[in-house]
């Protein structure tokens, strides 16, 4: 058996980190496992794929320069923005980075993530984490249920 295998079960939130920073890895890791997260961390762009295509993550955090020089050459931010909406529906994304004002909803909106976070601003990541949450399901919540009734209408017929 693989040694990094870890089993994530249907009761786990699990959370995926793209970081190249070890600082703003630790204090994201302990932030998200304070708020109850199964943390997987991601070392290279191919790991965070292959993670990211084997488990339903709640929240992904990417770090604006993950594997990368330049916000342009970060491979992952551009996967995320490439993947098809059906395929990250059902996670919470957030950019991390030195060039961005926390909550910019355009900023957000220009990188295909949910929330931006300034680097500095990590001491408050717990609390940023869930209001970014929470804004998302709030805005998925329709969506959400009428999924739900579809899905359980085709499994009756």
């Amino acid at each position: 058996m693989n040694a990094s295998f870890d089993f994530v079960s249907k009761t786990d939130k699990p959370a995926l980190l793209a970081f190249s920073t070890p600082e703003w890895l630790d204090a994201s890791k302990s932030a998200l496992q304070e708020l109850g997260y199964k943390v997987h961390t991601a070392a290279t762009h191919g790991d965070f794929l292959i993670r990211f295509s084997s488990a339903q993550y709640h929240v992904v955090l990417v770090e604006e320069l993950f594997a990368a020089n330049t916000m342009d050459e970060n491979l992952t931010l551009k996967a995320i923005q490439n993947m098809p909406i059906a395929q990250r529906r059902h996670a919470t994304f957030l950019l991390v980075g030195e060039s961005f004002q926390t909550f910019m909803t355009m900023e957000a909106f220009k990188h295909s993530v949910h929330a931006v976070i300034n680097s500095s601003e990590l001491f408050l990541l717990k609390q940023l984490v869930e209001k970014a949450v929470s804004d998302n399901n709030a805005f998925l919540k329709s969506f959400r249920e009428v999924q739900g009734r579809l899905f359980t209408s085709n499994a009756r017929e």
